[in-house]
């Protein structure tokens, strides 16, 4: 558990980005590469992530972290001064400890599993 009290952290990849990671063993994707370190949510903030940045995404796979199993994460303001994780390594996708595809609404919206 963080200074936060989080457990876990989430990552979203589109079908894409998660086709490519699985190849890979870690996540690559054009934000955290232009940034210098893996874009991570928390619970409260995962389905806001997905509604601003996966709006019309496909094939969109949440991916869950046990923060006690990853690298030292650090935690920085970001959307509305929001702390965010974010990870300055290499995010293996072998260390997810659960991983669902999301499924869109008629509306459109993601839908969130309910135990995630």
């Amino acid at each position: 558990m963080t200074e936060t009290g989080e457990t876990h952290v989430y990552k979203l990849l589109t079908g894409d980005d998660w086709q490519a990671a699985s190849a890979a063993g870690v996540t690559s994707v054009a934000i955290d590469q232009q940034d210098g370190y893996v874009h991570l949510s928390t619970r409260a903030q995962v389905e806001e992530t997905a509604r601003l940045h996966f709006a019309s995404a496909k094939g969109i796979r949440l991916l869950r972290f046990a923060v006690a199993e990853l690298p030292p994460l650090t935690w920085e303001p970001s959307r509305g001064g929001q702390m965010f994780p974010h990870l300055y390594a290499p995010l293996e996708v072998s260390r997810a400890d659960a991983v669902w595809q999301l499924r869109r609404g008629e509306d459109g919206a993601l839908h969130f599993p309910e135990d995630y």
